[in-house]
């Protein structure tokens, strides 16, 4: 009898088994609509609406030219070139204007908002001359700039790089303030001198911030370079679109506006890719 019911009790184990399969939470399905093929999406179907708009010639060609059209501009200007210099050429004069100012503005913005966030000195002297100068648009300036540094590169570059300060200023700043204490208070307690609480410690806390302001300046010199190129250009994508709209040449003003947008896309995707990198920590604590 022993043997026949140790035989029967054998199976008694399934029933924790279903019980764990009970409590085992279901595998989630992955969705197809992810935000990338919702945006995907969107684009197609605008160009598509573009498309037919263009094909049904609701708009006449010459104001709204189809995409076929801006395509075929965008080969064209490659190769032949528009406005006495080829696409390229204008690509690389805007791109050396955007950087020299990202440049100086960096040089200036990143030591000004340290100042402002680390010292009330440096808040009552900069922060109202940041508050005065970020509402004001580039346009505004720019006859005051012509003035006083002329028509040549300098002033260009200046327009664009004044765009960018308040940005990064102002997100350094931001950066500095929201440094946690804690980490302060620990590197003061082990002996650091204040260059080395700031080196550290605040940079290091304040570099999210950095870079985040960095992103929103490249965006303000994007929308800057248009007006900065109005200054005697000679070559530039804005002085591309500027001289193509002049003559209702609007495929290359669209194709103009689109290599604007792929740049600053390219550029916002690479500064992404140099945060997760450099700041893998942000968004965590």
């Amino acid at each position: 009898m022993s043997t026949v019911s140790g035989t029967l009790a054998k199976p008694a184990p399934a029933a924790p088994r279903a019980a764990a399969a009970r409590q085992a939470p279901p595998t989630r399905r992955k969705r197809f609509w992810t935000s990338q093929r919702i945006s995907l999406a969107t684009l197609a179907v605008l160009i598509a609406l573009w498309a037919l708009v263009a094909e049904l010639r609701l708009v006449s060609p010459v104001f709204l030219p189809s995409p076929a059209a801006v395509a075929g501009k965008f080969v064209t200007v490659s190769a032949n070139g528009f406005a006495d210099a080829s696409l390229w050429t204008h690509l690389g004069a805007s791109l050396g204007r955007v950087f020299a100012a990202l440049v100086g503005a960096l040089a200036v913005g990143v030591p000004v908002g340290l100042a402002i966030g680390l010292s009330p000195v440096g808040r009552g002297i900069f922060d109202p001359l940041l508050e005065f100068l970020r509402p004001i648009p580039p346009l505004a300036y720019l006859p005051l700039i012509i003035i006083w540094f002329g028509i040549g590169e300098p002033s260009k570059v200046l327009v664009i790089a004044i765009a960018m300060l308040a940005p990064i200023a102002l997100s350094t700043a931001s950066g500095v303030k929201s440094a946690s204490r804690d980490r302060v208070n620990a590197a003061r307690t082990l002996g650091a001198s204040r260059a080395q609480v700031i080196r550290h410690v605040v940079l290091p806390d304040a570099l999210p911030s950095i870079l985040t302001g960095l992103r929103i300046a490249l965006g303000t010199g994007w929308t800057t370079l248009v007006a900065a190129e109005l200054i005697a250009a000679t070559e530039g994508l804005g002085f591309m679109i500027q001289s193509a709209a002049q003559f209702l040449v609007t495929d290359v003003v669209i194709m103009g506006i689109f290599v604007i947008a792929a740049i600053a896309f390219l550029l916002e995707f690479a500064i992404r890719n140099l945060e997760r990198r450099l700041v893998p920590w942000a968004g965590r604590d």
